[in-house]
């Protein structure tokens, strides 16, 4: 048995208890109330689920496992020379909320490339479809292919222990994970680079592999280890945690759930805002002639766009009251690496003057920028410029915490989800209008 898979073990046994007791002995406490509000308007703010993976803190923004984003970046091991951590020492960390050492790091390293194969079925797959077919469709349905691999599925069907059924969850997971970037990779590279796949090479970890298959040179390599943690989880309630999470109460398999969370990672309002950002930024650029604008004339763009009702793309979070810290750290990698970048000049530009004016228009709770204020800067930055790819990207990183957090779904045996709906006339007497 692996070194992580041993320390997973042990802290789901050291776990189980303090599920158990809070069920047994304090199931009936409150831990708020529902108002009508939050039961049309998509359950905002309910506290109904548990998750120990990632915290979304409204002043320090995302932490996981108790650590915040600079802090995990500071902890975990790095490879040599490189400025952000491996993302399979990252695997090990939101599973056991320890940071590896050096040697248990390169042990999960060595473990992903064992499994990293793609069955040959896959790419079949994906070739029968039209090459006009978006790219989350396509990694989709490549995840959703391999469920006859999955261990899992195999597990249940030889008879159910609820005791032991992380162990088949986890291995699906970690599975899973290791195959993730070749996937993705091979769609850009069959879609975008005139079906020019480049092959693995066995001498990379995750982030340095990606980087090389996808045909982008250093340091992309260290994009792809900062994309994909920062991206990994938040909370359990968005649209792509909750909707895996939510298939796999059911007992279905990893393969099944997190097909499921990366068609909603797909939808508008979820994955695709990095894109509709730049999208954005790059329009208003073309209006100003593509000049970067004095800090004048940058306040006046503003102004003039939220008086005329429209909002600033990529300012405002439901939750956070401060910078995403998520932003900060592509802020500092650009700082470092493409300071003089037109876009992120111009980029930066906004960050200088957007929150004050925000805060003097009065209309946002939070003036500050999220994620994805900065995100596709990057990826343009160095030639990747096919919006649509984007959301993949995302999906690479995002699985990592929603396949953490079923992983512990089952260790913990939690129940299937199933919440209670009332109608519209229960609400109006409720209300006291009916």
């Amino acid at each position: 048995m692996a070194t992580l898979k041993e320390k997973l073990k042990e802290k789901i046994e050291a776990h189980r208890p303090r599920t158990t007791r809070l069920l047994k002995e304090f199931g009936d406490v409150k831990v708020g109330e529902v108002n009508i509000s939050q039961t049309i308007n998509g359950m905002r703010g309910v506290k109904g689920l548990a998750t120990d993976i990632s915290y979304l803190d409204p002043m320090e923004g995302i932490r996981f496992r108790g650590k915040t984003i600079p802090e995990v970046m500071a902890a975990i091991p790095k490879p040599e020379g490189k400025d952000y951590p491996y993302v399979e020492a990252f695997w090990f960390y939101l599973l056991t909320g320890d940071v590896p050492t050096k040697e248990e790091t390169l042990e999960i390293v060595a473990d992903f490339k064992k499994r990293s194969g793609v069955p040959q079925y896959v790419y079949d797959l994906l070739r029968t479809m039209p090459r006009d077919t978006h790219p989350m469709t396509m990694f989709s349905a490549a995840v959703l292919s391999m469920q006859r691999e999955s261990k899992f599925a195999k597990f249940y069907a030889e008879g159910f222990n609820k005791m032991t059924a992380w162990e088949p969850m986890y291995e699906d997971a970690t599975d899973i994970i290791a195959k993730l970037p070749t996937i993705a990779a091979y769609i850009y590279r069959m879609k975008y680079k005139g079906d020019t796949p480049i092959a693995a090479d066995p001498n990379l970890d995750l982030g340095g592999n990606f980087a090389h298959m996808m045909g982008l040179p250093e340091p992309y390599d260290d994009v792809a280890r900062m994309y994909f943690i920062i991206h990994s989880d938040h909370e359990s309630g968005n649209v792509s945690a909750h909707t895996t999470h939510l298939v796999a109460s059911a007992l279905s398999d990893a393969y099944y759930s997190l097909s499921a969370g990366l068609n909603g990672l797909a939808g508008p309002l979820h994955g695709l805002a990095n894109q509709e950002v730049l999208k954005w930024i790059q329009n208003v650029m073309k209006q100003m002639g593509g000049k970067l604008p004095s800090e004048e004339e940058m306040k006046k763009f503003v102004w003039d766009t939220l008086n005329s009702g429209q909002v600033i793309p990529g300012y405002g979070h439901a939750v956070l009251r401060r910078t995403d810290p998520r932003y900060m750290s592509q802020r500092e990698f650009c700082q470092k690496h493409l300071p003089d970048d037109p876009i992120f000049k111009f980029v930066s530009r906004l960050y200088d003057v957007v929150p004050d004016i925000l805060r003097e228009h009065g209309k946002a709770k939070n003036p500050w920028p999220n994620v994805d204020a900065q995100s596709g800067v990057i990826q343009w930055h160095y030639g990747l410029r096919e919006y649509d790819f984007y959301t993949v990207l995302f999906g690479v990183g995002r699985a990592m915490g929603v396949l953490a957090n079923i992983t512990w779904d089952r260790a913990l045996g939690y129940a299937i989800e199933r919440p209670k709906s009332l109608t519209t006339d229960m609400l109006e007497e409720i209300a006291g209008i009916k």
